[in-house]
């Protein structure tokens, strides 16, 4: 009777054994029921996964509404395993954040991955840097600023040292003409960060004589003049120089500009010229009395007419159109997108072949926000995210478009001008002639 029930248990134990093992099996590799599979009906599927990597560390990770873990304290990572093959709603939450949410699709044997989430302060504090602001500029360098500061006597251009908070003069409004200039236009040197171009304007009396024997007749009047300088803030004091216009071409050129040791320009019969190769097929309609631009990122080549932008076209050998009522057009750190924005849409246009998700290959145009406000600015962030400005508002939206881009109000200022310091991740903003900056963003 004890052999008998030996060998029942032995038997059931073993049949449990073979039935249990495929199963365990199958379920280590990832396969399982699926009771409620999108196309109906049920089935056995192998599962999937998603990968997310958020700043800040140790954030929440939700699906469908339930909290499923953190991110981890090292590399502020998380790995969710085991899902089935569908779309999931992802919510990324931390206390004192905004927080990051988007649907995406899990499939069979893939991880689904989001390596670049940040979550933005809910309220981002700001310092008020110096008072009685016109304008600023950011130094390339990325820690000085130039500031345009009215007082009794005109203007005068201030060094702010972002590291240690200190403020030093440059020049005053009297330096360029004793009776008074316009400052049109400020922009640092690429080849020394410690010269900057100046584009003034003055008015300056004009008296016209005519003579003759019997009669000598005056008028008096005035005339604008523009004048160009250079400013080396590296000197002590810092040295001014008047220079002729950069900016003059021969009669018979529109534009020019050089890339990489290259020199590109456009005559105006609109033939478009590289090291004195023609490039164009077919002439460009150059018009008159027209400011014209040469841009090039990449392979990319661009050229602005006033507020319309053309794409030299390198199988046609030909400008075509490409994007209307262009403010500016910035490219990303890394060297792979390009930001085009107008009054109303921003746009991303991908200038390499991007194999990471969202995969995009070069030459693919997103679009990012179409406002019914109006665009003021929009810098990078990252090659990740954008952060811009409306009348009032800054945001900051992402650049993955898979499924809605998340877009949030960062803060609010009235009628802000804004830069980003990538140095060291702060806001810079004047409003109200006074200059703010932010806490690190990330």
């Amino acid at each position: 009777m004890v052999k008998k029930v030996r060998a029942v248990i032995f038997w059931v134990c073993l049949f449990l054994f073979l039935l249990a093992a495929p199963l365990t099996i199958f379920y280590s590799q990832g396969y399982r029921f699926d009771l409620n599979p999108p196309a109906g009906g049920k089935k056995i599927t192998q599962t999937g996964g998603i990968f997310l990597k958020v700043i800040p560390k140790q954030a929440e990770i939700y699906l469908d509404e339930k909290l499923k873990k953190k991110t981890d304290f090292f590399f502020g990572s998380a790995l969710v395993e085991n899902l089935l093959p569908r779309k999931y709603k992802i919510e990324v939450k931390k206390e004192g954040y905004l927080s990051w949410q988007k649907s995406l699709e899990v499939k069979e044997k893939e991880v689904t991955e989001v390596k670049n989430i940040i979550l933005f302060p809910q309220n981002l504090n700001f310092t008020v840097l110096t008072k009685g602001v016109e304008n600023f500029w950011l130094s390339l360098n990325k820690k000085e600023l130039v500031l345009k500061e009215k007082g009794g006597q005109g203007w005068s251009l201030k060094l702010y040292d972002l590291e240690t908070n200190i403020k030093s003069h440059l020049i005053a409004e009297g330096d360029i003409f004793s009776k008074g200039a316009d400052l049109l236009n400020l922009e640092f040197s690429a080849d020394n960060p410690k010269k900057i171009s100046l584009e003034t304007r003055t008015e300056r009396g004009v008296e016209m004589k005519a003579n003759s024997e019997r009669q000598t007749s005056s008028t008096s009047g005035a005339r604008e003049e523009l004048k160009y300088f250079t400013l080396e803030i590296d000197k002590t004091p810092p040295s001014l120089k008047e220079e002729g216009n950069p900016a003059l071409l021969p009669e018979n050129i529109v534009t020019s500009q050089t890339f990489d040791g290259d020199s590109y320009y456009l005559d105006n019969l609109g033939n478009f010229f590289k090291d004195g190769e023609r490039l164009t097929r077919t002439s460009f309609p150059v018009k008159a009395e027209t400011d014209y631009d040469i841009k090039k990122f990449q392979n990319f080549i661009f050229l602005r007419e006033n507020q319309d932008l053309y794409w030299f076209n390198l199988d046609s050998k030909s400008f075509e159109r490409y994007f209307d009522g262009i403010k500016g057009l910035k490219i990303s750190s890394d060297k792979n997108k390009l930001v085009l924005f107008s009054n109303h849409e921003i746009w991303i246009l991908f200038l390499q072949e991007k194999l990471d998700p969202p995969q995009k290959k070069a030459g693919d145009k997103i679009l990012i926000a179409r406002l019914s406000e109006k665009i003021k600015d929009c810098f990078w962030l990252n090659p990740d995210y954008l952060i811009f400005n409306t009348t009032d508002t800054i945001k900051i939206a992402e650049t993955d478009d898979r499924d809605q881009i998340n877009i949030i109000d960062l803060t609010k200022f009235k009628e802000p001008e804004m830069f980003w310091n990538s140095f060291n991740k702060k806001l810079y903003l004047l409003s109200s002639e006074n200059l703010y900056a932010s806490a690190a963003l990330f």
